[in-house]
């Protein structure tokens, strides 16, 4: 039979555990992410985790269903200056058009608005810093972050990862 103070130990230690998950929920396994390492909300557009790893290479996995980030400056997207339209590199939704791209000079592929409902953001506390994590409505890949230092006319900067991201040229 447990003790009083077992009992409340194991307590204090799940209470504990909860707060974890709330408060850092990157660093905790299954609190943001769902065992399969897609997010714990449902999209419209899903593949099992097997699929998954067989339609992405191995990079574009570990960002668009692992949160992972490409090195700055190594997406030749940064670079791309046409008329067109940015796509999930997964799933195909048109993300942003390239009349919002704009030079951030962070090394990474920068808009100041997406399509109209073509993402979605939440709270993303990991590494103990408080960011707006981007992911595609459609399938719920990360795509990257959103921060307030971007130009007029939103003020917003969508940093987002070129390994997560497809360009097709053309009307924007």
């Amino acid at each position: 039979m447990a003790t009083r103070r077992q009992f409340v130990l194991a307590g204090a230690g799940a209470a504990v555990a909860a707060g974890a998950a709330v408060l850092f929920p990157g660093l905790v396994p299954g609190a943001a992410r769902a065992a399969d390492g897609a997010p714990a909300q449902r999209f419209p557009f899903t593949l099992t985790d097997a699929q998954w790893r067989a339609r992405l290479t191995p990079a574009q996995y570990k960002i668009l269903r692992q949160e992972g980030t490409e090195p700055p400056y190594s997406s030749p997207l940064n670079d791309e200056h046409r008329a067109g339209i940015f796509s999930c590199a997964g799933c195909g939704n048109r993300l942003y058009s390239s009349r919002t791209k704009f030079e951030s000079h962070t090394g990474w592929p920068s808009f100041w608005k997406p399509l109209d409902g073509a993402i979605g953001t939440h709270e993303d506390r990991t590494f103990g810093m408080l960011r707006t994590e981007v992911h595609c409505a459609r399938c719920g890949g990360h795509l990257g972050h959103v921060f307030d230092d971007g130009p007029k006319p939103t003020g917003l900067r969508y940093c987002m990862d070129g390994l997560a991201l497809s360009f097709k040229p053309g009307a924007a």
